[in-house]
């Protein structure tokens, strides 16, 4: 892998049928109507290009720009199928870590909300759960499952909750915040599935990146 694409993510597992991928904050998992090019999807499939891998890479799911973390990739659409069907079967675990604004009172929770789908065109459950594993000056360490995978919903959650994510800039305004970091302080942190092929339990994890242990250790 050249240089500059090395930079930009790292692939933690690859066999015949998946990769996992932990994508840096800062880039697209795929375009947006805009069509933006250079994206994580781009970048892979270039990748695996030039390795002479037949297959193309297609995510199973998304994560946002701003968002650090995990990715399934599928070789192939119908390994993508079986996949998503795990997702819509809420077989997939997700665990994500967010830094949120001010100081969470409950230890544990969930939450629930409803969210209106623009492209489907009706109101869609949100569920949340998260634990708290730090309480700091001004912010709280969250653990984050979403239960359901709606569009930014963590993100909505917390905001509904009192607490938006800190570096939050769609939900609520910088400026009302002293704390200050470039992009929303959330990561993807671990996921577990069903291997699409052989149906063996998978389990990865990362540690924090880099920006999110400076800004504790600040």
């Amino acid at each position: 892998m050249p240089p500059d694409n090395k930079k930009r993510y790292d692939i933690i597992y690859e066999d015949e049928r998946i990769i996992i991928v932990n994508k840096p904050p800062g880039i697209l998992v795929v375009p947006t109507p805009k069509g933006e090019t250079n994206t994580l999807t781009d970048l892979l499939n270039q990748e695996l290009d030039r390795r002479g891998v037949e297959a193309n890479a297609y995510p199973c799911h998304r994560i946002d720009r701003e968002t650090s973390g995990l990715v399934i990739y599928a070789k192939g659409k119908p390994v993508r199928g079986i996949m998503m069907d795990q997702f819509k079967r809420r077989l997939v675990k997700k665990t994500y870590i967010a830094f949120v604004h001010g100081i969470v009172q409950k230890d544990s929770d969930t939450l629930k909300g409803s969210v209106y789908n623009q492209r489907r065109r009706k109101t869609e459950l949100m569920i949340t759960k998260f634990k708290v594993l730090e309480k700091r000056g001004d912010f709280t360490i969250v653990e984050v499952e979403p239960v359901t995978g709606r569009t930014n919903q963590i993100r909505i959650h917390f905001k509904e909750l009192g607490h938006p994510l800190v570096g939050e800039s769609v939900y609520a305004f910088r400026k009302d915040f002293k704390l200050r970091f470039k992009r929303v302080a959330l990561h993807a942190k671990a996921i577990e599935f069903n291997h699409p092929v052989t149906g063996k339990r998978m389990n990865f994890n990362l540690p924090l990146p880099d920006d999110m242990v400076n800004f504790i250790q600040k």
